[in-house]
């Protein structure tokens, strides 16, 4: 094999083998300050959380457009949706999860899938990708905190996961467990939740066509700090019912203990589907602000029943949705 070499002697790698100039300088840039002692504590995390983010951004994702699931609300802008979000793991402001879920750790990536199913199955990320057709649906997001977005998300229905592993008769509900990594989560050291992070559906929930398995967003794999790299996304109930970074699902009898029904059950209910005429104690849900658009003095919008999403109301048809919320 030839081998090139320069005029001095050195050796030319492959192509591949050379590393992007804009890394490079960033990385020394991040040595250089690291040497001179200008970053310290949560700064060197955040910096280095960002630098992490920016040299895994960008993967493409394809998924077919499905009109059926096509929303006439503008998208919201990609940067408002990834550095505006609620992902405890990583910390509880608003710019956290942006700031240092760098560390997380997307690849390699399993599910566990167990319960009450005939077909119990470990599926490492490609094979769980692979099951099913992906898509590309915009739906709306709404959260209990009374602001909203609207997304592309990348993903298939939950009910082609669930049609694989073939649950049993006594399978009324399925539980999401989330990752729960000290070293890739920082935000896990804070006690405002019973780590890992749980959720819940009841099976008939889980199997309805709006409910989306995800991995990806705006046509690109899902950036750390929206739950990469598989998520849950139901649009008809708020945000925090949508888990993030699961590695479990389990089929089960009983209605599960979710995370934020056992910290604060006056405040969130197992079904929390949207609901303008359920006020959350700290919050009115009558209106909402959709964020990147609406300014500060601009009047907010009206919030809709289940979030606009009417074809799910069948689902609740016998239920008290002031007592069930």
């Amino acid at each position: 094999m030839l081998i090139k070499r320069s005029p001095n002697g050195i050796e030319i790698p492959f192509p591949s083998e050379i590393t992007p100039q804009h890394i490079f300088e960033s990385r020394r840039n991040f040595i250089r300050q690291i040497a001179l002692g200008s970053i310290a504590g949560g700064a060197l995390l955040e910096m280095a959380g960002r630098q992490a983010l920016a040299q895994n951004s960008g993967q493409k994702l394809a998924g077919k457009p499905n009109p059926a699931y096509v929303v006439m609300d503008r998208p919201s802008a990609y940067k408002d949706a990834t550095t505006y979000n609620n992902f405890y793991e990583f910390g509880t402001d608003k710019a956290d999860p942006a700031k240092y879920a760098g560390s997380l750790k997307p690849r390699p990536w399993s599910i566990v899938i167990e319960g009450e199913v005939k077909k119990p199955v470990m599926l490492d990320l490609d094979s769980l990708i692979k099951l099913a057709p992906l898509e590309e649906r915009i739906y709306r997001l709404r959260c209990v905190e009374g602001w909203s977005m609207v997304i592309p998300w990348i993903g298939y229905s939950l009910s082609a996961l669930i049609k694989k592993v073939e649950p049993t008769g006594n399978a009324k509900f399925i539980e999401f467990v989330t990752l729960a990594d000290p070293k890739q989560m920082p935000g896990l050291r804070s006690p405002v939740l019973d780590w890992p992070y749980v959720e819940g559906l009841r099976i008939d929930e889980a199997n309805h066509p709006l409910a989306l398995l995800t991995f990806g967003m705006y046509g690109e794999v899902l950036p750390h700090q929206n739950g990469a790299p598989v998520r849950i996304v139901l649009p008809w109930k708020y945000g925090f019912k949508s888990a993030k970074s699961i590695v479990k699902i389990r089929f089960v009898r009983e209605q599960p203990k979710t995370a934020w029904s056992r910290a604060a059950p006056q405040e969130y209910g197992f079904y929390s589907n949207v609901n303008p005429a359920v006020d959350h104690p700290r919050w009115s849900q009558a209106s909402e602000r959709r964020i990147g658009e609406d300014g500060f003095f601009t009047r907010k919008r009206k919030t809709l029943m289940f979030n606009g999403y009417n074809e799910v109301a069948s689902l609740y048809a016998e239920m008290d949705l002031g007592k069930f919320f």
